[in-house]
């Protein structure tokens, strides 16, 4: 688990930290053992304390959920704003399973003109459920 780690953050600094399109930030882990006790929606704190247009925030939404159930681990899934210069970007960084379903650990990257703000959080589905629950 710790080499996958290594091997994860050091892809990710070979690539570069200037974000550019098709680049992310090194992921913050998830450290706490109790990450797969996910119990929240989809809520405000996945918007990363930003104040996106309820555009924007459909147009997050709608990435982290085809993020989740559709993409491999660490390709990334970009939006963009049309009005404002707001762009977001997702990818899931680790996929594991429980005894109940599955788990995809993802970060998250929004930028609003000179702000950026990053999250790591976890999501778990479990079988016969329709949908994703997360942890923060």
């Amino acid at each position: 688990m710790k080499l996958f780690r290594v091997i994860i953050i050091s892809i990710s600094v070979l690539f570069g930290s200037g974000h550019a399109v098709g680049e992310m930030p090194v992921p913050k882990w998830i450290e706490d053992d109790r990450k797969s006790y996910v119990k929240y929606n989809f809520r405000y704190t996945q918007y990363l304390s930003l104040r996106l247009s309820k555009d924007e925030k459909n147009q997050h939404k709608s990435a982290v959920y085809f993020m989740l159930n559709s993409i491999p681990n660490g390709e990334i899934v970009t939006w963009h704003s049309t009005k404002r210069l707001v762009t977001g970007k997702v990818r899931v960084i680790q996929s594991y399973p429980i005894s109940s379903g599955y788990c995809r650990m993802y970060q998250t990257y929004i930028r609003y003109k000179s702000k950026h703000k990053q999250m790591t959080n976890n999501a778990c589905k479990y079988i016969g459920s329709p949908t994703w629950f997360f942890y923060k």
